[in-house]
């Protein structure tokens, strides 16, 4: 399952270096599917949706950090453990129960955002 941000972050920005999917990003800023991946251009993602890598996506929240859900993998492919709620002082990055995805899952989209 995806990570999400609580509504108790206190905007420090420990999360957003941390994840290696770039899903992190600053409240209120947009974020796009090819920010820190390799996916460029039209794309089919693994939930069968079709979008423009290269297009801006509305912020998920107008006031706190907040992680894309279709970038994130709980670091699946590159750590242990989440990095996110590893460096969070006031533990808000939480399992997302809206976002349930099984490992392999998340391991097949980390490999579909990182082609190496």
């Amino acid at each position: 399952m995806a990570i999400i941000i609580t509504d108790e972050c206190i905007n420090c920005g420990a999360c957003e270096p941390e994840c290696p999917n770039t899903a992190i990003y600053e409240g209120a800023d947009d974020w796009r599917y090819s920010d820190g991946t390799d996916l460029e251009g039209k794309i089919v993602l693994p939930n069968g949706r079709e979008v423009d890598a290269d297009e801006t996506q509305e912020p998920i929240s107008d006031e706190v950090y907040y992680i894309a859900p279709d970038k994130c993998t709980e670091c699946m492919g590159f750590h242990e453990e989440p990095q996110c709620a590893a460096v969070c002082p006031v533990d808000c990055c939480v399992p997302d129960e809206d976002h349930v995805e099984t490992e392999e899952e998340l391991l097949g989209k980390q490999a579909f955002m990182h082609h190496n």
